[in-house]
């Protein structure tokens, strides 16, 4: 069963509510998290103009193409990403955003703060999604403070090291699954998240899916105003592996489906090599790499200069 932890209870170090915590960050990877100040209506609002523009014309979203950028900023089309690479390309649409530094800031030519694009419709698109990934972005960290205690850590190591998060925000749009759609078809492949901690929320429309213990498959069921928070590959690495990424999927069924995942992730610069072996690898070189992996507009990229 998934852990479901009440935010206030466990900022107050309720013992059973950090047990809860333990649980899911060591054994499950996955748990649900509830009563924060990100009220159902925030969520519902942001799910809402998401929605209003994955409906709008393909040619007026092609205007903010990820495509055309060279980052992970904008929309994504349709089978624009490639997750695992044992099945065919994700169905799904996508909107990111990131953060926003200095241009004067050397930070600021890395493409994992590329700046944000955005379109001209939905009317206040960019105002509620800023508003949304801020709200995000002071969650995420407040639940990093109890997850650091949880794995050995006093509640402040982490606070440095995120001074200029990596933080995507994204929409995902998931159509009805077509009828043409076969055994290696998915909303989203089975599949590891690459950075640090993901807050998901979503619509409540079935489809998310995570492989439990007894290495099953197990839906996940959740409504506007609780989060999935589940971990990627990054602090699993990080931590010594005591923080578990679990493998998840969405395979698609007969409703639409919209989620909103925020990937919190450290600054660029940071050492995310396991504690105290000695090693250096860079949260950005990291991520950099999985995402050329993964968009299928960056893999072309990568293959253009390979070939000049």
């Amino acid at each position: 069963m998934i852990p479901r932890i009440d935010f206030e209870k466990l900022m107050g170090d309720d013992p059973d509510s950090l047990a809860l915590l333990e649980r899911g960050v060591r054994n499950i990877g996955v748990f649900i998290i509830y009563n924060t100040p990100i009220r159902a209506d925030d969520v519902t609002k942001t799910l809402n103009i998401y929605k209003e523009f994955f409906l709008l014309p393909a040619a007026v979203k092609n205007k903010v193409s990820m495509a055309k950028t060279g980052s992970n900023r904008g929309w994504g089309n349709s089978q624009g990403e490639q997750v695992n690479p044992n099945y065919n390309p994700d169905f799904k649409e996508v909107f990111d955003n990131g953060l926003e530094i200095d241009r004067d800031d050397p930070l600021s030519k890395l493409s994992v703060y590329s700046k944000n694009i955005w379109p001209d419709q939905p009317k206040e698109f960019s105002q509620t999604i800023l508003s949304y990934y801020n709200k995000a972005m002071a969650l995420s960290n407040n639940i990093l403070t109890k997850i650091s205690k949880t794995i050995g850590n006093d509640d402040y190591y982490f606070k440095d090291k995120f001074e200029k998060p990596m933080a995507l925000l994204r929409g995902n749009f998931y159509p009805k699954r077509p009828n043409w759609a076969g055994e290696r078809d998915f909303g989203i492949a089975s599949h590891t998240d690459y950075g640090c901690l993901t807050l998901l929320a979503s619509d409540g429309t079935s489809g998310l899916e995570i492989l439990n213990l007894d290495n099953k498959w197990l839906e996940v069921q959740f409504t506007p105003g609780e989060f999935v928070i589940n971990f990627g590959e990054m602090l699993q690495l990080w931590s010594n592996n005591k923080v578990k990424a679990t493998q998840h999927r969405v395979r698609g069924n007969e409703n639409e489906r919209i989620s909103i995942p925020l990937f919190f992730n450290p600054s660029f610069y940071t050492n995310i090599a396991p504690q105290n072996s000695g090693d250096k690898i860079t949260a950005g070189d990291y991520l950099t790499k999985r995402y050329n992996e993964t968009y299928i507009h960056l893999k072309n990229k990568n293959k253009s200069h390979e070939c000049d």
